[in-house]
């Protein structure tokens, strides 16, 4: 399939950024429009930058803003679906799927790149990965685009197999890292680990990798 338009689909700001932004700017060297939708505001976050600079009533401002500059660093269109954050597990799965829908319509999506439901860790990360499901499965067959799942948890390997889709990023690397930078009020732990950590250290070294599942409606 012809990979026209990428969609990234996550819950939250700084989602794109440490989970996928080395595929998106592979994809985007290659010349590939890429769109994020944003589920949330990421309003209920606990961090509020290293020191403190937000609190709940300004944090979605701050990453808002944050998103912004981040989609600045990868070229990325951003549109922001309107949910709250911590809440996607409650609301409608249909009513979110066909909002979904008429998005990935819109956008003609070639690929989507969500989460992984049941092995994405966070309860928005599985409701919404969850909804891209039913999004596409609405789709007539001939126009759905292709589902790329990130799934996070540690059991994931040895409950799905090997990944479909495995990219070394280390070649955008300095993109990566200045789209993880660039939200502030989140990235401190992870700058500090980066940071600390000897460049060979597997931690590091699963950053400089991206794996995807690619999901299938008849297996």
């Amino acid at each position: 399939m012809s990979k026209n338009h990428v969609v990234v689909i996550f819950p939250h700001p700084d989602d794109e950024s440490f989970g996928a932004s080395g595929t998106i700017t592979k994809f985007r060297k290659e010349g590939t429009p890429v769109t994020y939708l944003c589920g949330t505001l990421g309003e209920m976050g606990r961090n509020m930058g290293n020191p403190v600079f937000a609190n709940r009533e300004t944090l979605s401002t701050f990453r808002k803003d944050e998103l912004n500059e981040a989609a600045k660093q990868l070229d990325i269109d951003v549109e922001y679906l309107g949910y709250r954050d911590k809440t996607l597990e409650f609301e409608p799965r249909e009513q979110i799927a066909k909002h979904l829908k008429d998005r990935i319509s819109a956008l003609e999506a070639s690929v989507i790149i969500t989460h992984y439901p049941g092995y994405a860790v966070h309860p928005d990360h599985d409701a919404l990965g969850a909804a891209v499901v039913e999004a596409v499965r609405l789709m007539d067959e001939q126009d759905r685009p292709e589902i790329w799942m990130h799934a996070i948890s540690n059991d994931s390997e040895k409950d799905l197999g090997q990944p479909d889709v495995v990219y070394d990023v280390t070649p955008f690397w300095d993109e990566k890292l200045a789209a993880i930078q660039a939200h502030l009020s989140q990235a401190d732990g992870m700058m500090s680990l980066i940071k600390s950590q000897d460049q060979q250290s597997e931690q590091l070294e699963r950053l400089k990798t991206e794996r995807f599942y690619k999901y299938s409606f008849t297996s």
